[in-house]
């Protein structure tokens, strides 16, 4: 006897026009959520539209809201042919480009050395990490002490050496910047190794054997497999240390407030005074639009220079 099978029963899909009515549990699962969409949206999308608004404005904060006027791109002519600008661009080049890349290279030297099985690892992965998790004024009083011309234990350690002519550090034009430079790799050494140190449990291992069987040194292992490896690992940290240390305005503010003169005035602090010293918002927020468009060029300029030479690609 023939067996007949019911054709199987499916819901025709919603009539357009015609949305799906929320239930009890989509309810409830909108409210959990919803206090954090209105924090996005508060702390986020507003000031950002915001930002990009007053760029073409002209507006102090004293005139109060009816004194916003329209000027076009005025303010991003006058940021391109600002000296202040382009000096503080200079110093936040030296200031990033000098301490990142050797950020991440002392950080991957230190995740080298901790994947071992050395005594007190795991201690030593959490003292080295620690700077990175400690306030910016802990970290800012302590390096202040730290570097005190006269009673500074840095500069009690260089004249036991024998050095006479001892850095100001902080009040002096010449090494101010090299002593933030100084502190920001202090402090980003340690995130750079732990996320090193991350990568390095996916390095593959049969390799590493194979390498070995065919009588590879230490040296031409990091080379070819090693640092293939970790190099978009390595760009990942280039490009978020990068846009983090442009941004630094903590240690600057704290530790020199832009000074000596103009010598640690990079361009997160040179917004600030133009915003909130000088109540010039609509030029503060054009040099926030220029800033963020020269690193964004940047970023992409790092994933193209290494797309195609990890050694998954």
């Amino acid at each position: 006897m023939a067996t007949v099978t019911a054709p199987a029963v499916t819901s025709a899909p919603p009539a357009p026009g015609n949305r799906r009515r929320l239930g009890p549990p989509d309810r409830v699962g909108w409210l959990f959520i919803l206090p954090n969409l209105v924090g996005v949206a508060l702390f986020t999308f507003v000031p950002l539209v915001s930002v990009v608004i007053l760029a073409f404005t002209d507006w102090n904060l004293v005139s109060g809201l009816g004194g916003i006027e329209f000027i076009g791109v005025d303010n991003f002519t006058n940021v391109l042919a600002d000296p202040l600008f382009w000096g503080s661009v200079g110093r936040t080049v030296v200031y990033a480009g000098v301490s990142v890349p050797l950020t991440v290279l002392l950080g991957m030297a230190l995740a080298l050395a901790l994947d071992r099985d050395i005594p007190g690892r795991g201690a030593l992965r959490a003292v080295f990490f620690m700077p990175y998790i400690v306030s910016t004024v802990a970290i800012g009083m302590t390096w202040l002490m730290l570097m005190n011309p006269s009673s500074g234990l840095v500069n009690q350690v260089l004249g036991a050496f024998g050095l006479t002519d001892l850095p100001g550090w902080f009040a002096s034009s010449y090494w101010a910047l090299p002593a933030l430079i100084v502190i920001a790799i202090w402090s980003g050494m340690g995130y750079a190794a732990v996320i090193y140190l991350s990568a390095l449990q996916d390095a593959p291992t049969d390799l590493y054997e194979a390498a070995e069987m065919d009588g590879a040194g230490p040296w031409r292992r990091f080379r070819t497999i090693t640092w293939p490896s970790l190099l978009p690992t390595t760009v990942f940290l280039l490009v978020t240390l990068f846009i983090g240390t442009s941004q630094g305005f903590g240690l600057v503010a704290l530790l020199t407030a832009g000074g000596p003169g103009d010598a640690t005035t990079v361009l997160s602090f040179y917004m600030y005074q133009t915003g909130f010293q000088f109540y010039r918002f609509g030029y503060a927020a054009a040099i926030g639009m220029v800033t963020f468009v020269g690193v964004l060029a940047l970023t992409l300029a790092m994933w193209r220079a290494q797309r195609g030479k990890a050694l998954n690609d």
